[in-house]
Order: C-alpha cells, then sequence, then structure tokens
C-alpha cells in the first residue's frame, strides 16, 4: 500500500518506517526537521520536509496514500512536556489537519499516536496504583497541555469516524524507549537518560548519578520493536476505540537505573536524588487485558532485554561524539 508516516524524522517514526519498507510497503515519511536531523532517513521512503500543523502541508502530502500514521507532536521526556504546554497544546494542529486531509484525500485508515498521558491524574497518584484501563482516561484529567492535546485528539479521531465514516485508530502509548532516539539535549525519556548517565560513568566520568525524584515512580516502559508490531496489528484490526500499546512489566526508576547498571557492568554508582526536578505521576503502568483482547497479543519484551540494545548504541554515540 501507499503509506505515509507524518513524524517519519522521529524515534517511533523511523523505527515504523523500517518495518512498512521491510513489509513491502510505499512509504511516504514526511516530518519538519531538516533531513540531516532526522534519526533515521531511509533511501527507499520518499523524505519529505513539512510542517503538518499548516492544512496546505497536510493536504499535499496525504494525496493518493491508502493509510496515514499521525506520529507528529512537539514533545519530549517529563522536562520538555512539564515546560512547553503551549507548544504541546499546538501539535492538535498537526492531527486536526491530517484528519481534514485524509477525509477528502479518501484515505482508507487513520492512527493516531496517543499516550498514556490521557489517563486521568486520581488514578496515578501513588506507587501501588492498579494498571491503567482504557476507560480511565474518564471522568477527564490527564497531563496538563500535552495530555489534553493527546486526549482532545483522541476524540477528534473518534467524530471523524462518527460524521465522515473515516477508519480511524488510537495507540496509547507507554513510555516507548530503544535505540535510534533521543538521549541528551532535554527531550530525551527516562530510560535513555538512564543509559546516557551511566554510559557517561563507563567511559571515565565521575560515578555520581542524579536522579529526578525519589527513584520510588513506579512505569512500564515499552520497547520499541513491541510498539511498531502493537500499532501495526491496531492498524489492521477492527478496533475504533483507543488501545494501550505497552508492557506491563511494572518497575521502580530506580529499577531501571539497576537494570541499565547491570548491562553497562558498571559498578559503585553514587545516587543523588533530585525532588525538585520534573517527576510526573507517581504511578503509571499498563493494563493489556484489552489489548490481548483485540489483538491477540501484547508486548512481550522485558526491561532487561530492551535495554540492552539501547544502552549499546547510546553508548557507542557518546564515545563516537568524545
Amino acid at each position: 500500500m501507499r503509506v505515509l508516516v507524518a513524524g517519519g524524522g522521529g524515534f517511533i517514526g523511523g523505527h515504523l518506517v523500517q518495518r512498512l519498507l521491510a513489509d513491502g510497503h510505499s512509504v511516504r515519511a514526511v516530518d519538519h526537521k531538516p533531513l540531516d536531523e532526522w534519526f533515521q532517513l531511509s533511501p527507499a521512503a520518499e523524505n519529505l520536509q513539512a510542517d503538518l500543523s499548516s492544512l496546505d502541508s497536510a493536504q499535499s502530502v496525504s494525496q493518493d496514500q491508502d493509510w496515514v500514521f499521525n506520529l507528529a507532536a512537539d514533545m519530549g521526556g517529563m522536562g520538555f512536556i512539564e515546560n512547553n504546554k503551549a507548544l504541546c497544546m499546538l501539535s492538535s494542529l498537526i492531527n486536526t489537519h491530517l484528519l481534514m486531509a485524509a477525509k477528502e484525500a479518501g484515505v482508507k485508515r487513520f492512527l493516531f499516536s496517543s499516550s498514556a498521558c490521557v489517563y486521568a491524574s486520581w488514578h496515578q497518584d501513588h506507587t501501588s496504583i492498579a494498571p491503567l484501563k482504557e476507560s480511565d482516561a474518564y471522568p477527564a484529567d490527564p497531563e496538563d497541555g500535552y495530555g489534553w492535546e493527546k486526549l482532545f485528539s483522541e476524540r477528534m479521531c473518534r467524530h471523524f469516524y462518527e460524521d465522515f465514516g473515516l477508519e480511524t485508530r488510537v495507540a496509547r502509548y507507554h513510555n516507548v524507549y530503544g535505540p535510534w532516539g533521543s538521549y541528551d539535549g532535554g527531550r530525551e525519556k527516562a530510560p535513555a537518560a538512564a543509559c546516557r548517565k551511566i554510559a557517561n560513568v563507563a567511559l571515565g566520568a565521575p560515578n555520581n548519578i542524579e536522579m529526578w525524584g525519589d527513584g520510588k515512580q513506579v512505569r512500564s516502559f515499552t520497547y520499541i520493536d513491541d510498539c511498531v508490531e502493537g500499532t501495526l496489528r491496531l492498524m489492521e484490526s477492527d478496533f475504533r476505540e483507543p488501545l494501550n500499546i505497552g508492557s506491563s512489566e511494572t518497575v521502580t526508576i530506580q529499577d531501571l537505573f539497576d537494570t541499565v547498571q547491570e548491562v553497562a557492568g558498571v559498578d559503585a554508582l553514587q545516587y543523588e536524588y533530585d525532588l525538585t526536578a520534573p517527576q510526573g505521576v507517581r504511578g503509571r503502568s499498563s493494563d493489556n487485558t484489552l489489548c490481548e483482547e483485540v489483538l491477540g497479543w501484547s508486548p512481550r519484551t522485558t526491561l532487561r532485554e530492551g535495554i540492552a540494545p539501547t544502552y549499546t548504541w547510546i553508548a557507542e554515540q557518546i564515545r563516537q561524539s568524545q
């Protein structure tokens, strides 16, 4: 098929482009970043730089496409989304304009990449919280800024199906990580930050490691290959409601750092806990009951299995930059 990947120069988008090409599809990858700043640039794809918050651009790139995957957004880790709420909210323009363009172009299916940040805050205010079910997004009280943008865009997808018959799918991603993504500069997420900090120690930096929060925050982290597999399975399914795409393995942030330390083979780290830094919610993990029911599948990669290639890639990037 002819497939548009919006955000194709980003982390998840780059991996999705590679998979779609491997599966034999014709891929148009679009991102607002210059091509030399893309995480992965696939010569076999049609690679375009465009600002998809513009309706004209969205219409132009959506022409003659069978499927549209919208992974384009202005976002990053907690440090970014807590300090750039307006920029995060503006990403709703991207999804709105892509939906409008897809409807006009006769696109067969449209997938929006949502986030676990849509879930109501009271379901995430302590570390012993139950895994999040899809229904836990309502009554609405999502992450301020980024979470509201995702929840609004989910509703837009729903209404474009109800009003115009556009087949839409919504994937709620839970903390996706892996190689070929941000690991410094402020947009990186916790797994990449942990890998960077410990790789620096392995390469000769002092062994004191700063951790945001007390290390007891609970998360589930989803390896990129599982994310892409779940995304494609959801797109191919007949399920139109939001669906968790996330690992059910729950760990603390301290567990995450300990896993990276084990993979790196680094001893005697000294942790410094910054309780004033952005920390996010206290507990967030994925309930995969519906995912198993709908897709007959759920993410299987353990944190230890996923951190190994992630750490190796990040450590090599740092080594090459020294």
